[in-house]
């Protein structure tokens, strides 16, 4: 990939520019060296998304350099087959201003190889700041750079981070996380909030803007990961008897499904019930079978029922109660998350 670079000369302020007209900002003399480690496997959109964005924010005036780094210096092909060609190895990077670590859809699945942690070790020990998009994160915490900060990844593989670096506070609702001079980005398209992110650093919120206004994206977006997640996956309880209770409430989210109702099921006390729930699931028994019903509101808005039928159907008792779990789980009401989620087809786009 080329090196992208725009112009350095200083300006007072800042002005919206024309799309497609390139403005001047105050950077320093050299270029803001951004380095990218890619590997096979990795996902291009993990690459692309934020090089896009540094290279649009050159068109407003930003002074930024990208360069794409392997392990070896050898290209590599994408997640999708492509082929995407580098300018060198960790080894020759002098020092980048910023370095980020790419995700790939192979990681956490394998074990990342030697050359990988390597690599990210000697970058990261040059870079004056350091970050990944997506599973970019097990790349760092494998380096031992997560150690003790706080982290997010994609939101289906959080648990598993938490899990191998326990030393680590994964964030699993998180867009992105800051961390001193670390940065970790959740799933894919999160890399530009990211990218986003750290050009407003670097510029302000006036470029950033224009950035996002040229990219069509939102410079914040609302909400965190779970808007996109699936929030009852996870492995089944151990205990046959809570698994009992989990696959009753789940197969009937409507039903009548009071603490105590529920541990008559099991002939056992509501607070020995509870205490299974908190140990096993980490929630109470009123909390799994709200989210229950909440995912099960959600399926029902994105097949096109209204949100009071919603509500009814996922055995909520008023409309209201359906729309406050929505703004505390997603930011945002019933009608809101139908019209964001139930159809990619715009009404104003024909």
């Amino acid at each position: 990939m080329p090196n992208i670079e725009g112009p350095a000369s200083p300006r007072s302020g800042h002005e919206s520019p024309e799309f497609g007209q390139a403005v001047s900002v105050r950077t320093s003399p050299h270029p803001h060296r951004v380095a990218v480690l890619v590997y096979d496997g990795v996902k291009l959109l993990d690459v692309a998304g934020p090089a896009e964005v540094f290279a649009e924010a050159n068109r407003c005036g930003a002074d930024y350099q990208i360069v794409l780094l392997s392990p070896t210096g050898a290209g590599v092909a994408s997640s999708i087959g492509t082929k995407i060609s580098v300018d060198g190895d960790a080894g020759s990077e002098p020092a980048p201003d910023t370095f980020l670590v790419a995700g790939g859809d192979i990681y956490p699945r394998t074990a990342i190889a030697r050359d990988l942690v390597e690599a990210t070790g000697t970058l990261a020990t040059r870079s004056t700041r350091v970050g990944s998009i997506c599973t970019g994160a097990f790349i760092l915490a494998a380096a031992g750079l997560l150690e003790g900060k706080r982290a997010t990844t994609h939101w289906k593989v959080a648990h598993e981070l938490a899990a191998r670096h326990p030393t680590t506070l994964v964030e699993p609702d998180s867009i992105y996380v800051r961390d001193g001079t670390t940065y970790t980005s959740a799933g894919v398209s999160a890399g530009i909030d990211l990218a986003l992110a750290l050009v407003e650093e670097d510029h302000g919120p006036d470029l950033t803007r224009d950035v996002a206004r040229r990219l069509v994206v939102y410079l914040q977006r609302a909400g965190g990961q779970s808007q996109f997640s699936a929030p009852l996956q996870g492995p089944p309880p151990r205990t046959p008897a809570l698994r009992r209770i989990v696959d009753l409430v789940t197969a009937d989210p409507a039903g009548k499904h009071s603490l105590a109702e529920l541990a008559g099921h099991l002939n056992v006390s509501p607070r020995h019930l509870t205490r299974l729930f908190r140990t096993e699931l980490s929630t109470t028994p009123a909390q799994y079978v709200e989210l229950v019903r909440f995912d099960m509101a959600k399926a029902l808005l994105d097949q096109g029922h209204n949100a009071t039928q919603a509500a009814s159907l996922a055995g909520f008792p008023s409309y209201e109660s359906l729309r406050r779990v929505f703004v505390r789980e997603l930011s945002m009401s019933p009608a809101a998350c139908q019209r964001r989620f139930g159809t990619a087809h715009r009404a104003d786009a024909g």
